[in-house]
């Protein structure tokens, strides 16, 4: 029976699907990483780390996501899991939000896998909640459906059911384990699993030639092709200097990130050293973004056109 609103009017549904037509907004899985660390730094969260690392649960690889920042109650939780909300605006002080649509990050997990986890600390109290596209397709489910469970509660029993059977997560104590792997009193960790596989069926990232880095194994973009370059080349063989490093090294593209790091980022064990790019470029462009609502803010990831001395 469809669920009416307060004025008795029927409310309307969003289908499972959207969460994988979402994540084509991020043409580029960098893209979508970046969103999941601007999340961790702005208000309200303000890591002051934030440990991105490839891990094996059940025997599937996986990208996990640690931050330090000030965890989330069961409410705030659901309202990022759910479409649209957003406490990021007000803009106080000089910490100003990126993110202010409550989009970034399902649109930027979802992008790099179909399914993940979400553990967060806030002080004594521990909520995981799932956002999983194969979830909903093994139920069969004609709208999303977010499971969201406080550890552990009676009135929990329904999502913690759904967790321990449709992730990769079995039971409570492979749950709390997860838990403890967040070293501060507060904090998130975030686990994406069934990462996005290319139209050959490999893997689009690569986890292996580079053990402290994450690279493209290939690039298939639309902007390299305007930018006159080859649509694609496998990574270990690159030898045309014109492409820029970040193009397919994680590392490199955490390093210039922002122009003023917030943040400390650990790529697999090991600090990202963030880099003074404008001191490596022939011009610099800054893009200042600026929506026409009630809300003004620049944004502080800069975009920036870059021209490689050749």
């Amino acid at each position: 029976m469809a669920r009416l609103s307060e004025h008795g009017i029927r409310l309307s549904s969003m289908s499972p699907s959207f969460l994988n037509s979402n994540s084509t907004s991020h043409t580029w899985p960098f893209s979508a990483v970046a969103e999941l660390i601007d999340n961790a730094s702005d208000p309200g969260v303000t890591a002051r780390q934030i440990w991105i690392d490839v891990v094996e649960e059940q025997q599937q690889l996986c990208l996990a996501f640690t931050d330090n920042g000030s965890g989330m109650t069961p409410s705030k939780l659901h309202k990022m899991l759910s479409f649209g909300f957003t406490e990021k605006g007000s803009g106080k002080g000089s910490h100003q939000a990126i993110g202010v649509y409550g989009n970034g990050f399902k649109s930027g997990s979802m992008r790099l896998g179909r399914d993940a986890l979400i553990f967060t600390k806030n002080g004594g109290c521990l909520t995981v909640g799932m956002l999983s596209q194969s979830y909903l397709q093994a139920i069969k489910a004609q709208a999303v459906i977010v499971p969201i469970m406080l550890v552990v509660t009676e009135d929990s029993e329904a999502s913690l059911n759904a967790i321990l059977t449709h992730s990769l997560i079995h039971t409570q104590q492979e749950l709390l384990q997860h838990f403890d792997s967040i070293l501060s009193k507060k904090g998130t960790k975030i686990l994406i699993w069934n990462i996005r596989r290319n139209k050959d069926g490999k893997p689009e990232l690569d986890f292996e030639t580079d053990e402290f880095d994450i690279r493209m194994p290939e690039i298939h973009s639309e902007e390299t092709k305007t930018r006159g370059r080859k649509k694609s080349f496998p990574g270990p063989q690159r030898t045309d200097h014109t492409i820029p490093e970040m193009d397919y090294s994680l590392r490199a593209y955490l390093s210039i990130l922002y122009l003023k790091p917030r943040t400390q980022i650990i790529l697999r064990q090991k600090k990202v050293q963030t880099k003074l790019v404008a001191k490596s470029l022939s011009q610099i462009e800054n893009d200042v973004y600026k929506p026409q609502f009630n809300v003004s803010f620049c944004r502080t990831r800069i975009c920036l056109s870059i021209h490689f001395y050749q």
